[in-house]
């Protein structure tokens, strides 16, 4: 028998077109030229898709875990093939025009590791993930792909601690606003920024990161209990392994995407936003999942479903706890074990780790005396963390995150603000006063371009002990860090002609949660009116990635998908 007629592998189901038969020995030689061996390429051939950088600490352990993972692959009878995509820091680029490119960086990660998967013929998937925008982007790959495969979340940065005081990023952050205050010195902030971030690991508290880890937990694309170990912990090497055998066990099943995320998975996803009060990113990132599966969610869903949903984990950035206590305390399944006895998720559902979030929830050993998880029939919240507005200045919504404060009403005067630069001045300038409604626009998916997050400002804000007495609305987005009255995602936006374009200095402005509507107290007409006589900006860009993004980008009431 000639060496190119040996069977191949039955995992092989796309990998074969590329390395079988003396047709492809070209593609064979190229490959040998790495390393790889006949019996390495004569095996289910997996990617290994890492979102390492060194702009961060985030993701910065991946290249580490990629080994382990690539093992778990290996003693499972598969070959893995490593690559790597782009990422772009949050919290590096806050508060400057580089923010624009953090939500435009989902799209990439997405169609980066689409291409590299479609154009190897992989057989399976591995997507390791850390800071905000990997975990959404590498998931709509997957879901898009839809090839055996799961995520395999790097894990939270380890709080840092500050004259005996657990930090985090959040609180260096607000730092900004208390040096404006003249409540810490230069000297004080400095000595913070350098011990809030301790080692590797995405930011410390349920912010975007950790709220979406959570998110692909509940979905069920990644195996449960796994994501919450912290980055430095010392189980997260045998943790990588063990996700890379997984993805080969999900091969010899031929277990896809598609199989797991339902429609009642992406149910139980919310639950999980909405009951740990998790970041109003998940709303945008769910949308835009969800859409790539052909799930149809609306902004209603995350409106009823956060409404019937009480919160169950005192996390960071409203509660006592930083992200890494969860594991701690017991793990995910303490919040799947709460939220299924209060009948707020479909518990029967399998993930890719062969088991249903009841059987997660049951093999959950608490740690006794743990304060971080609590009963459903105490919670911390009644109901959950988000809630969606409508109204003169939202009629396609808006979102606003409940958790961490008890105004439902608000009604003031507002101070408009073109871009957010111009708002953080005037917030270090101390211009902001108790009463006002912040408005910040032209600050959208297209008018951004890019949606940055609104930290920088609402940060400072808080710092400066406004927090609980200005309500802050924008087309924009907040970090999950954020907290406070804040509403985002205004769609439509200011740059498209939505109604927050035609917001003045001084009109008076209602935010009424209860109502779930977000008014200006001018006529209909008189909207109209001035939205008449309203010109669209010129484009802040001209050319490449940014000005494709602004042409093509949809509403944030859809994902802010391209």
């Amino acid at each position: 028998m000639s060496v190119y007629s040996q069977p191949s592998d039955p995992g092989k189901k796309r990998s074969a077109k590329l390395t079988d038969g003396v047709d492809r020995a070209p593609a064979r030689a190229m490959l040998k030229g790495i390393g790889f061996t006949d019996e390495d390429l004569a095996k289910p051939i997996i990617g290994v898709a890492t979102t390492w950088t060194e702009t961060m600490p985030c993701n910065y352990n991946q290249r580490e875990l990629a080994q382990h993972v690539k093992a778990g692959i290996r003693a499972a009878g598969g070959t893995p093939m490593e690559f790597n995509t782009i990422s772009v820091s949050d919290g590096v680029s806050m508060g400057t025009s580089g923010m624009r490119a953090s939500l435009i960086s989902r799209e990439v990660i997405a169609d980066s590791i689409e291409l590299m998967v479609e154009g190897h013929l992989m057989d399976g998937l591995v997507c390791l993930v850390g800071c905000d925008k990997t975990v959404p982007g590498a998931t709509m790959a997957l879901a898009r792909l839809d090839v055996p495969g799961l995520i395999f979340y790097s894990g939270s940065i380890e709080t840092g601690s500050y004259r005996g005081k657990d930090v985090t990023i959040q609180d260096v952050f607000e730092a900004v606003g208390a040096r404006a205050a003249g409540r810490m010195t230069d000297e004080d902030v400095h000595e913070l920024e350098s011990c809030a971030c301790p080692g590797a690991g995405a930011c410390g508290g349920q912010f975007t990161a950790n709220t979406m880890a959570l998110v692909v937990d509940f979905l069920g694309i990644s195996p449960r209990g796994l994501n919450g170990i912290p980055a430095t912990h010392p189980d997260k090497e045998a943790a990588a392994e063990e996700a890379g055998r997984m993805a080969m066990e999900l091969i010899r099943k031929d277990l896809k995407p598609s199989q797991i995320l339902t429609r009642d998975a992406f149910e139980n996803a919310i639950a999980a936003v909405a009951g740990t009060g998790g970041s109003t990113n998940g709303v945008l990132h769910l949308l835009a999942i969800a859409r790539e599966v052909g799930i149809e969610l609306s902004l209603e869903d995350f409106d009823s479903i956060s409404a019937r949903t009480p919160i169950v984990a005192d996390l960071k950035p409203f509660g006592r706890f930083a992200a890494p206590a969860i594991h701690e305390a017991g793990g995910i399944g303490l919040v799947a074990r709460e939220l299924s006895a209060a009948g707020m998720i479909h518990d029967g559902l399998t993930g890719v780790d062969g088991k249903t979030l009841r059987q997660v929830a049951d093999d959950t050993v608490e740690t006794p005396g743990q304060e971080v998880v609590v009963s459903y029939e105490h919670p911390i919240q009644a109901s959950g963390g988000i809630a969606i507005l409508r109204g003169s200045l939202a009629p396609e919504g808006s979102v606003v995150k409940l958790a961490g404060h008890e105004r439902h009403l608000h009604r003031g005067p507002a101070r408009v603000f073109d871009s957010e630069e111009e708002c953080f001045a005037a917030v270090k300038a101390r211009a902001i006063k108790a009463g006002d409604v912040v408005v910040i626009r032209y600050e959208g998916p297209a008018g951004g371009p890019g949606m940055r997050e609104m930290l920088h400002v609402t940060a400072a804000l808080v710092g400066e002990g406004l927090g609980e007495e200005i309500a802050l609305i924008t087309d924009g987005r907040f970090s999950g860090a954020t907290h406070g009255l804040m509403v985002g995602h205004i769609a439509p936006e200011a740059a498209r002609g939505g109604p927050i374009a035609a917001v003045r200095d001084g009109d008076i402005i209602v935010l009424d949660i209860a109502n779930r509507e977000l008014n200006l107290e001018l006529s209909d007409d008189e909207i109209a009116a001035r939205l008449a006589d309203w010109k669209a900006p010129a484009s802040k860009v001209k050319h490449g990635v940014f000005s494709k993004y602004a042409a093509g980008v949809s509403s944030a009431s859809k994902g802010a998908v391209t």
